[in-house]
């Protein structure tokens, strides 16, 4: 399959696993199935489905088969990463009060929305964000559904759980350090790209790619390689992400420029630029990256105190040097033409910032 193949054939698995879990819940109760379960549908579908594409990838690089049962399964676990990937993005939405997703209005701000035109009782906000956190409750008890479900048929499935635990573990320690870390203000070049690892490069790059070699019984030289490029490219992805959220076209992002400076994220952009003020001895800079986070701030304001500092060029350099080493990590791996075509772009989207 090429790439627009794996993309329909994960979109049929996910069609079907669930429409029958949508299905399930229509029978206990009709109204939980519009506003929870067919929300996780569309935003399901809705996705790129990037993370089981790079399942994939790992799956024909350990040798896996592109025909026959064992082939069906390790597409539905890869397959899985997807509902994976909603219950992750409500959740963080919520903890990140973000109004929009993709550029819609978010799971927690449709409900609060639809509370407030129904004229129901309570707050609001609590409400939707109550309803949010039971949709992505919901969303990874369906991906624990699909992966264990699929892995029944594959010889692999003890490596392949192991894999898929401690994904799930690092995506909430990624995201405990991500709130920490706002909580207190941090401004550490250190912390932000600890974060990025467990918090995006994990269940992003590095783990889809284990996932799927570990299913084929890849040796362990290729799984290291794929892992390595994984956690380099994957940061690399987040770095340009913090960029794109400054510095990006909301028409493509589907987000209101600066969302992450107005949560007081600490990003590798925001820390490197303190660092930079403090060791220039801009006071001024560095009183206007300080209020960051605590109080309103001009975002194009930081912006070009940020671009005029170097703090984004040096991002920009050190996103490039990710992705160089990434594919260094995987430059003697006998790999199928498409998956290492597959690789090199990645590398090279998550470069370009």
């Amino acid at each position: 399959m090429d790439l627009v193949g794996v993309r329909a054939a994960v979109g049929e698995v996910l069609d079907q696993h669930l429409g029958s879990r949508v299905r399930e819940v229509t029978s206990l109760d009709p109204d939980c199935a519009r506003e929870l379960a067919e929300r996780i549908v569309s935003f399901t579908l809705g996705g790129k489905r990037l993370r089981s594409t790079l399942a994939w990838w790992g799956w024909l690089s350990g040798g896996g088969s592109t025909r026959g049962p064992k082939a069906r399964a390790a597409l539905c676990a890869a397959s899985a990463i997807e509902v994976l990937q909603t219950f992750a993005l409500i959740h963080d939405d919520v903890m990140d009060s973000a109004s929009t997703r993709r550029g819609e209005p978010s799971v927690h701000a449709a409900h609060a929305a639809e509370h407030r035109s129904l004229s129901h009782k309570g707050d609001p906000e609590r409400y939707g964000e109550s309803m949010a956190v039971l949709t992505g409750d919901l969303a990874l008890a369906w991906a624990d559904d699909l992966l264990h479900e699929a892995l029944d048929d594959l010889p692999t499935r003890r490596e392949a759980h192991r894999v898929w635990r401690d994904m799930r573990t690092e995506v909430m320690v990624g995201q405990y350090l991500d709130l920490r870390s706002q909580a207190r203000a941090e401004r550490s070049v250190r912390t932000a790209l600890r974060t990025d690892r467990l918090k995006t490069a994990s269940y992003t790059v590095e783990r889809p790619l284990h996932l799927g070699a570990v299913m084929a019984g890849a040796p362990p030289t290729t799984v290291a390689a794929l892992r390595d490029y994984g956690v380099d490219v994957g940061v690399a992805f987040q770095l340009r992400d913090d960029l794109m959220d400054l510095y990006g076209d909301p028409s493509r992002t589907g987000k209101t420029p600066g969302e992450d400076l107005e949560q007081g994220k600490n990003t590798m952009l925001l820390a490197v630029g303190v660092d930079l003020a403090r060791e220039g001895g801009d006071t001024a800079a560095l009183e206007l990256l300080e209020r960051v986070g605590d109080a309103p701030v001009d975002t194009g304001e930081v912006a070009h105190v940020l671009e005029r500092l170097g703090a984004r060029d040096l991002v920009r350099r050190r996103c490039r040097a990710l992705a160089d080493q990434g594919m260094a990590h995987i430059a003697l791996l006998d790999l199928d033409p498409a998956v290492r075509d597959g690789l090199v772009g990645f590398a090279d989207i998550a470069a370009r910032s």
